[in-house]
């Protein structure tokens, strides 16, 4: 195992610390769930061979049973017929028997000790690997609403900058507007032949009057 050494480091572990030292949490996370679902897989693999170990045991005790009873009936028969030295050897062939099936009870006991363990490891295990892909889940739940927050807040800064530049573009296509129609009216001025025309006139009238008076001016020194 990589990052536990054992089942005890995966049920003593402090997730939350070691998600604070970590540089990556979710990365470090996603390893943590994936150690914790192959010890699993390993736990419980050891837990089914020993659920069969266990099935041994218990038809090899009951195969020693039969065999005790069967030397109790023949010591019994061996007495019936008055053979004493055979029922004598009898109930030595049950009495070690029975010291088999008392040793093979004891190692059943331990079996069922192991299962016993081991189940109580697989449940605290399957607790901290809930507790872990809840955690997983949250994270991913600030994920998908952090990059949820940006998108909306990139799009209503879009939304303002397209809002921004479309009046920037609206108060520019006025100031066109304003320029255009001055710049017209101002070559309407100059190009209006009508009113040279009439300036032009003023301008020869008073050049008359002027000789005009100085011809009056003139006669009357005479």
């Amino acid at each position: 195992m990589g990052m536990f050494s054992r089942l005890t480091d995966i049920i003593n572990s402090n997730i939350s610390t070691m998600l604070d030292k970590a540089e990556d949490p979710q990365k470090m996370l996603r390893l943590i769930i994936q150690e914790m679902e192959d010890t699993l897989v390993e736990v419980r693999a050891s837990t089914a061979k020993v659920l069969a170990d266990k099935k041994q045991l218990i038809r090899k005790i009951e195969h020693l049973e039969e065999q005790a009873e069967d030397w109790q009936a023949k010591a019994e028969l061996a007495l019936s017929r008055e053979r004493e030295d055979l029922a004598r050897l009898a109930l030595v062939e049950k009495k070690h028997l029975q010291e088999s099936i008392k040793l093979q009870q004891k190692e059943l006991g331990l079996v069922d000790d192991s299962l016993l363990q081991l189940q109580q490891e697989i449940e605290q295990l399957e607790l901290k690997l809930s507790e872990s892909r809840n955690r997983q889940a949250g994270l991913l739940a600030r994920q998908t609403t952090a990059k949820n927050r940006h998108a909306v807040r990139q799009q209503l800064d879009n939304e303002r900058a397209l809002k921004t530049r479309e009046k920037f573009e609206q108060f520019q296509a006025k100031i066109d507007q304003l320029e255009a129609r001055a710049e017209v009216f101002g070559k309407e001025g100059d190009n209006n032949p009508d009113l040279n025309k009439q300036f032009a006139e003023l301008s020869a009238d008073a050049e008359i009057a002027d000789e005009l008076d100085k011809l009056k001016a003139k006669l009357e020194q005479k």
